[in-house]
């Protein structure tokens, strides 16, 4: 060997051969795959087909994880048909069993917002509040308009005079927001009472059930799927008009069905109900959303699985009562 050309033993140091042999200590037995080898040289190199073989699958979601749109559908959907199968029974076969449900449903609501305004240390009036969520749809199935007209006032004397006998501060605001849940929750249900006490009240009843339930379902679907412009962006991201479109769609058809079926009348009653709806249900969605916001509270409470609380359900149906009543008794006298 001449002198120009390296000793193979040329800069080997000892601590060198120490590290060369617990290397080959830790190998493992046998020549390593060629795959494993261009895999490896290529995630080293940045080489192109690194990609394919090591792209990773989005992650699946789990069994009673909440959907694209916030909910636990299988929750959310085994509720509703309770909820909704437990009232259409009781109103066509046992009247006064579907007011006691309502009004229990009801005086859970006045209960939710309560607890929901303490976070903004607003003591509603908790006894004459919950006492009127009870008293209001009793008093409109069994005494008609004025009935409910006399116990809102009473109710609302009542809430102002527990309050000012306790000597704790704010109590205007107290007084304010005790008014305030009476009129938004037992009040306006107070109105599905009434209607349930007019001609084919029942029938009148269930077609505004399923009104509200076609204007959630199809505009859930249509939104879900296609929902790309906002309708409310501050107050609730996740509605858009899209979905808007869906709900009008899929009440017109039902409520077309509802009123020549059921109703015996003609089939443009249905889409004029059905859009009145459609659009009181919504606003009071829309409603419930921006007082949520305004507290900081997600949902009102999770007593209903996959819905949150009892407002989170009734926030459609407390504004789409009086609507219908109202038509029923103004639009075409007799058509309804």
């Amino acid at each position: 060997m001449s002198d120009s050309q390296p000793s193979p033993e040329a800069g080997r140091t000892p601590a060198a051969d120490a590290a060369n042999a617990d290397a080959a200590h830790q190998a493992p037995a046998g020549p390593p795959a060629s795959g494993a080898l261009s895999g490896r040289r290529a995630l080293r190199e940045g080489a192109p087909q690194s990609k394919s073989m090591f792209k990773r699958r989005p992650p699946r979601a789990k069994s009673g994880e909440p959907s694209r749109a916030g909910r636990n559908l299988p929750a959310a959907i085994g509720v509703g048909l309770a909820l909704l199968v437990s009232l259409l029974v009781g109103m066509l076969f046992l009247p006064l069993a579907f007011v006691a449900l309502t009004t229990m449903i009801g005086v859970v609501g006045v209960w939710e917002v309560g607890r929901a305004l303490e976070v903004r240390q607003i003591k509603v009036p908790t006894v004459p509040a919950l006492a009127a969520g009870v008293a209001l749809p009793f008093a409109a199935y069994l005494g008609g308009p004025e009935a409910l007209a006399f116990a809102t006032v009473v109710s609302v004397t009542a809430i102002a005079l527990w309050r000012s006998l306790d000597p704790a501060p704010d109590a205007a605001r107290s007084i304010m927001a005790g008014t305030f849940v009476l009129l938004w929750v037992p009040f306006l249900l107070s109105f599905a009472m009434l209607l349930l006490q007019e001609p084919s009240g029942p029938i009148k009843v269930a077609t505004l059930l399923l009104l509200v339930v076609a204007n959630d379902t199809f505009g859930y679907l249509v939104g879900a799927f296609f929902g790309k412009h906002a309708m409310a962006p501050r107050i609730s991201p996740k509605k858009s008009w899209e979905g808007f479109g869906g709900s009008i769609g899929g009440a017109m058809v039902v409520g077309v069905l509802a009123v020549v079926f059921l109703l015996d009348r003609p089939w443009w009653v249905g889409i004029c109900l059905a859009v009145a709806v459609v659009a009181a249900a919504t606003a009071g969605d829309l409603a419930e959303s921006m007082i949520k916001r305004e507290l900081g509270v997600k949902d009102m409470s999770s007593i209903l699985p996959g819905h949150g609380g009892v407002m989170d359900r009734l926030d459609s149906i407390v504004f789409a009562s009086p609507v219908a009543f109202l038509l029923s008794v103004t639009l075409v006298p007799g058509t309804l």
